[in-house]
This record gives C-alpha cells, sequence and structure tokens, in this order.
C-alpha cells in the first residue's frame, strides 16, 4: 500500500531519498569555477568516476594498449606525362612485323585475284562479238573502223584517268603536226628556200599520226586492260623514242621539217607573221614534250604496282609466238623437212 493518501499530491522530486542522493552527489555547477590564483580559495570537489566508466579486467591480464593508429600508404600516382614501362618491347615488335608481313601477303593475293578477274573479263570481252569502233569514220565511207577502242569498258576504274590524258597526248601530237604543216607552208611562201622542210613536214604527218597509234598508245591500252607485262615493255620502249622525238620537234633544227624554236628564230628573217605562226608551233612542240615526259614517269610507276616482269612478258612473247597459226605451220613443217632428211 501507498504511504501516502489518495487525495494527497506526491511531488516524487520532494521524496527523502532523492534530496539525500541528490546532495551526497551534488556536482559542481558550471558557474562554480575553480580559479587557483585566488587566495583563501577551496580545492576543487575531488573527481569519483561512475561504475560505466571503469570496468574491472580479469586478473592476471595486463591493460590493454591504445591501438596504433593505422599506417598510412601511401600510393604513387604515375605522372601523365610520365612514360609507362611496359617492360621489354620486342614482342610488340615482332608482332607487328608478323602483322605488315600478313598485310603484304593479302594485298599481293588481292592483286593477283584483281589481275585473274581482269583476264576473265578481257577473254569474255574479246570471245564476244566486238564491233570494231575507232577511228570513228562515218557509216557511208568505204574504210571501216579497225580497233574497238572504249576506255570505260575496258580499263580498270583507278587507271582510266591516265590512260585518257594519254589519248588526249596522241590527240595532241597529232595536231601539233598538222600545224606544223601550216607553219611549213606558210615559211615556204615567203622563202622558197625551205622546200624541203615543207615537204618533210608533209611525211611527219601522214607517218607519225598513225604510226603513235599503233606502236605506244595501242600497247599501253592493251597492257592496262589485260594486264600485259609484253605490252608494257613495247610502250616504255617506243615511248622513250616518242620523248626524243618530241625535243628534236621542240628544238626545230633548220631543213628538218619542224617548226622548233631555231627554224621559228631564223623565220623572223624572212617574215615576222610568219615567225609568229611558227613560235606558236614551238610552244605546242613543248608542251607535247614536257607532257610526254610526264606521262611517261605516270604510268612507270602504275606499273611497278602491278604484277609485270620481264619474265612475264617472256612468257607472254613466246605463248603468242606459239599460238599463231602460220609460225605453227612453219615449224611444224621445217620439224618435218628435218626428219625427212635425216
Amino acid at each position: 500500500m501507498s504511504r501516502y493518501p489518495d487525495n494527497v499530491d506526491v511531488n516524487p522530486f520532494e521524496d527523502p531519498a532523492v534530496l539525500e542522493h541528490s546532495t551526497d552527489h551534488q556536482q559542481p555547477t558550471l558557474s562554480q569555477v575553480y580559479n587557483p590564483f585566488e587566495e583563501n580559495r577551496e580545492p576543487p570537489p575531488p573527481y569519483h568516476p561512475t561504475a560505466s566508466m571503469t570496468t574491472p579486467l580479469p586478473a592476471g591480464q595486463p591493460p590493454e594498449r591504445p591501438s596504433a593508429p593505422p599506417a598510412c600508404h601511401t600510393v604513387r600516382k604515375q605522372s601523365p606525362v610520365e612514360p609507362k614501362t611496359y617492360g621489354t618491347q620486342k614482342p610488340t615488335t615482332i608482332h607487328t612485323a608478323d602483322l605488315l608481313r600478313q598485310q603484304e601477303e593479302l594485298e599481293r593475293k588481292a592483286a593477283e585475284l584483281d589481275r585473274k578477274e581482269r583476264e576473265l573479263r578481257n577473254a569474255a570481252i574479246s570471245s564476244s562479238a566486238t564491233v570494231n569502233n575507232w577511228p570513228p569514220l562515218p557509216s557511208f565511207c568505204p574504210v571501216k573502223p579497225c580497233f574497238y577502242h572504249d576506255i570505260k569498258a575496258d580499263i580498270p576504274l583507278d587507271v582510266q584517268k591516265t590512260v585518257t590524258v594519254m589519248y588526249y597526248l596522241w590527240m595532241l601530237s597529232s595536231g601539233v603536226l598538222f600545224f606544223n604543216l601550216l607553219g611549213s607552208l606558210a615559211w615556204f611562201t615567203v622563202n622558197v628556200e625551205v622546200g624541203t622542210h615543207f615537204g618533210l613536214s608533209i611525211l611527219w604527218l601522214l607517218l607519225f599520226t598513225p604510226c603513235s597509234f599503233v606502236c605506244w598508245y595501242r600497247p599501253m591500252y592493251k597492257a592496262f586492260r589485260s594486264d600485259s607485262s609484253f605490252n608494257f615493255f613495247s610502250f616504255f620502249f617506243v615511248f622513250f623514242v616518242q620523248d626524243i622525238l618530241f625535243i628534236l620537234e621542240t628544238v626545230g633544227i633548220p631543213g628538218w621539217g619542224f617548226c622548233g624554236w631555231i627554224s621559228s628564230l631564223s623565220a623572223l628573217k624572212s617574215n615576222v607573221g610568219v615567225a609568229v605562226v611558227m613560235l606558236v608551233v614551238s610552244v605546242l612542240f613543248t608542251a607535247s614534250a614536257v607532257m610526254g615526259i610526264v606521262m611517261l614517269k605516270r604510268v612507270h610507276s602504275l606499273y611497278r604496282r602491278t604484277g609485270a616482269s620481264f619474265q612475264k612478258a617472256q612468257e607472254e612473247l613466246a605463248a603468242g609466238v606459239m599460238s599463231n597459226q602460220a609460225v605453227r605451220n612453219t615449224a611444224g613443217a621445217a620439224v618435218q623437212n628435218a626428219f625427212q632428211r635425216k
């Protein structure tokens, strides 16, 4: 039972047990600051730790030392500009060399496949009925075209521009020979002593125009069409002579039938107007010579990227000779006669 009546309000903080406990364990307030320099000052109340702050250790166990803070392991970060070390570079170099060798082998195989594809395509074209379309003559002309000429259909796309420029060069050289004939004729009208010069200009026009097309343009055309080594070597030999001829035309030695620089300057003594016409021809001869040298180097650089060689040229020549029916008949007759004599 409660010690207090029901109608009496009881304050729990006025309980004698609570008051006694609070008086015995009263702590100094914050305002009661101890100053050791003041005189007649009582010492501060002793500090009594509570039970929760002290934990007795088992008997015979040494006190636990405070654990040391974890060691700070510094990690050295690599500078962005500091070169990375990957060990020895020899495996990387070997791997790169293997890749380059494989790439060269693949490129060589691709070139060989491309060459075989062009050979098959050209064989199909040659086997089919192709109508000659060059030179482009009218239908009523009794002379019919002699060659089939179609750069877009026969020539690979990557060398079509080179073949087209060579075709324009042939047209330029033929046109310059025609203007050379006109300049020589004009010079002959004012100076009858240059009749030989005029006659040779007619000969060069009639001779070099068809021969240049057959002897160096057609071999170059067939070389790029069928990747023929024999036609490449034929073109290089003949076109080198053609470049020498371009240089002689540009020089214009009097009496050789070319209105070059020397002949044009000589015509100044006879007539200035004729000399101007011949100087224009000299400029065209010079342009042809420069263009010829440049295109010779251009075709040679393209030839080096193909699979053509002198050995293949010999094989093609032998195959072409043996495939000729007349040559085979002649060889067979010679062998038969040799056996009969024995």
